[in-house]
């Protein structure tokens, strides 16, 4: 209810924040002359919102959109920007005028900033249009150990297209769905430890987390400032590199980008050039866990990049002792800091205005907020006061996973890439219990905790489910990492499976 209350409210909502920075928005485009195709897939975009979210399968992919977009898609193609009018949806825990920033807890429903972040201000510049805000797991996920990912209060479950019952990862879950599910041109998430790069491999599209410091993360939810960051999510490599260029640049209120410009660059250029010939290649065979449908799908992926002339190192990683304990405790301690900081800005009257204010209305909306799992992270966060052993923990962490995780490896094997799958196929969905690991593919937290670029395409299928393969590399090999993902996307013999918006089931499905 939640959901369609929102949209219905849009309208009145989306004017009145266009007033307040001085535009005007128009709900249609008819102008003289030719139609324009950006109005035109704007349109169908929204359409399919209505037949795939309002209703049909209900994926509550998206929480709330923008009717005008067509008219905003139109001008934008007009003036000849480099997006031409693309539609873009938002994550909700990214700060957008016309819309509240929820973070799909229902503590921030009323949050709306009228203020763009910095990334949202480039991507408009750029020539995007943001369709709407995108459900997430609330909190980006941070809120308890027994969370479902695609869930959260504001939103409801976000719904995988490939197999309704299924997961759609977090906590960009429904940046991730929607984009599979042909509501949009492309989407933007944000990543702490995978949440672009599980909801892209599960939901079966392209996702690209990029160096920590390339984009801007004011006005963004926080929960670590060392690993937090915003990225693209799209069908293909081009497109996410297209949307990653208009995204990319220095931001002087966050010094994390302070040499964004110098890295920042289009993105798309060369992708189709590109060639791995005599490139050498890592494989991190200790990271592609025991699902042999995950594993026979690597072979074939594998095959691609040989016939595509890559030369293929075999590597073994193992995680240090400690790794994820560490890893727990660094977030922590950075969720109580960088929360409390975002929180004393936002402008609005009962709001939260601390991590413990947030806890506070948690228990006082039980019912609602808490009705499936709990918040220990949170409560734990706020007990992470021990500055000298999170440094301690920060410091061995990111020399594990930089000079002696992703640099040793390039460096002692003589590789440009590393590769490995990025997750096993989507779970079932288990409100009650919470989500179930996998069969342990994935080296998606080397690149997260070392704030490189990571980027994951589809490799295929395992019983109708997706996986993706991941490319990792060195800090601000951004660029290189989206072309040798481009050059691996021209070689992919493996089928991709299509949505079939219906609950799994073995009955119906092949062995892709």
């Amino acid at each position: 209810m939640t959901h369609l209350l929102s949209r219905l409210a849009l309208p009145f909502a989306f004017f009145t924040a266009c007033a307040a920075i001085g535009q005007t928005p128009s709900l249609d485009d008819d102008h003289a002359g030719p139609p324009s195709p950006a109005a035109e897939a704007a349109r169908a975009y929204i359409e399919q919102i209505e037949a795939l979210d309002d209703a049909g399968p209900q994926l509550n992919a998206v929480i709330v959109y923008n009717p005008g977009a067509p008219a905003l898609a139109a001008e934008a193609e007009r003036e000849g920007l480099p997006l031409a009018g693309g539609t873009v949806l938002v994550k909700d825990n990214i700060e957008t005028y016309e819309f509240p920033t929820t973070a799909g807890s229902l503590a921030l429903k009323a949050n709306r900033t009228a203020r763009d972040a910095p990334l949202i201000e480039r991507l408009r510049a750029a020539g995007g249009v943001v369709l709407g805000k995108t459900n997430l797991s609330e909190w980006a996920n941070i809120r308890g150990r027994t969370s479902t990912s695609g869930w959260s209060a504001i939103g409801g479950l976000t719904r995988n297209p490939h197999a309704t019952d299924r997961t759609t990862c977090g906590s960009s879950s429904g940046s991730g769905a929607a984009v599979a599910a042909g509501m949009v041109w492309a989407a933007i998430g944000t990543e702490t430890n995978g949440s672009i790069t599980c909801p892209a491999s599960i939901n079966g599209i392209v996702g690209f987390k990029p160096t920590v410091g390339l984009v801007s993360r004011t006005h963004v939810v926080p929960i670590s400032a060392t690993q937090d960051t915003a990225g693209p999510m799209a069908i293909s490599v081009t497109d996410t590199a297209m949307l990653l260029t208009a995204m990319a640049g220095s931001d002087p209120a966050d010094s994390a980008t302070v040499d964004a410009d110098r890295y920042a660059t289009d993105f798309s250029a060369g992708l189709e050039e590109y060639s791995l010939e005599g490139v050498r290649v890592g494989v991190l065979k200790n990271q592609s866990g025991s699902h042999r449908g995950v594993n026979a799908l690597l072979d074939i992926a594998l095959d691609d990049l040989e016939r595509a002339g890559a030369i293929l190192i075999p590597i073994k990683y193992d995680w240090p002792e400690g790794f994820w304990n560490r890893s727990l405790d660094v977030l922590l301690f950075e969720l109580r800091r960088d929360m409390d900081a975002y929180l004393a800005t936002l402008p609005g009257e009962g709001l939260p205005k601390t991590l413990s204010d947030v806890v506070a209305f948690n228990y006082a909306n039980g019912e609602t907020e808490l009705r499936f799992f709990g918040q220990d992270l949170l409560e734990a966060s706020l007990l992470a006061t021990d500055e000298e052993a999170y440094r301690e923990a920060l410091e061995t962490n990111l020399s594990a996973t930089r000079e002696d995780g992703i640099d040793r490896l390039l460096a002692e094997n003589e590789v440009s890439f590393l590769v490995a799958p990025t997750v096993d196929p989507a779970w079932s969905i288990d409100l009650i219990n919470g989500d179930h690991s996998g069969l342990g593919a994935g080296a998606g937290s080397l690149a997260a905790i070392a704030g490189y670029p990571h980027l994951t395409v589809p490799m295929g299928a395992v019983e109708g489910l997706p996986v993706g393969l991941s490319f990792m590399a060195g800090k601000w090999q951004d660029h290189r990492v989206l072309k040798a993902g481009a050059a691996y996307e021209r070689a992919r013999s493996a089928m991709l499976p299509e949505p079939s918006y219906l609950p799994w089931s073995p009955l119906s499905r092949g062995n892709e």
